[in-house]
């Protein structure tokens, strides 16, 4: 997989878990906990979409 297309596979799933996001704050029976993993996980990809990013240019 190239660096273009991983970068863009997360980018996918950055975006899914934003969804994801807004779907649970907006659940009246949500958790606080899945929030924060939600958030923990989109966190994470943000990162490595930065991390992947800097090492192209």
């Amino acid at each position: 997989m190239t660096v273009q297309a991983h970068l863009e596979s997360l980018e996918k799933k950055h975006v899914a878990l934003e969804e994801e996001l807004h779907s649970l704050m907006a659940s009246p029976s949500r958790k606080d906990t899945d929030i924060a993993d939600c958030k923990r996980r989109k966190l994470r990809i943000k990162d490595e979409i930065q991390r992947l990013k800097s090492s192209v240019h």
